[in-house]
């Protein structure tokens, strides 16, 4: 089970913005993510692979500081605001919420809720 110390530092390493350091640090090697209903993906290092081939396509992230995250036993969900700016200057805003499952001090299971009609419009 987490302490809210841990969580907040986890946090604070995703809104720092290296998002595959985070997943190094704070992810079992045997974590998985799951993007609302597809199929989740498995294990740390493919974890961290499809993140940096995210952020490569892209100018820049920033990560809004987390207005709110909620902490019950093993369960940490975190209201997520994303900026993403592509190759062209276009900025694009995802708001979600992530449900993870802690096994001790890490994330062994993660899920992302979104409306996939509102996700990455223009701001």
């Amino acid at each position: 089970m987490p302490d809210r110390q841990r969580v907040k530092a986890f946090i604070a390493a995703v809104v720092g913005g290296d998002h595959v350091k985070a997943i190094a640090d704070f992810y079992h090697e045997d974590a998985s993510m799951q993007e609302n209903l597809q199929e989740p993906r498995r294990g740390r290092t493919l974890l961290m692979e499809h993140e940096a081939k995210a952020l490569k396509r892209l100018q820049g992230m920033h990560t809004h500081p987390a207005p709110t995250f909620l902490i019950d036993g093993d369960l940490v969900a975190i209201n997520w605001t994303f900026d993403a700016t592509t190759p062209d200057g276009t900025t694009k805003r995802l708001q979600e919420l992530s449900l993870q499952r802690w096994r001790g001090d890490r994330v062994i299971e993660e899920r992302f809720f979104y409306d996939t009609a509102s996700a990455w419009r223009t701001v």
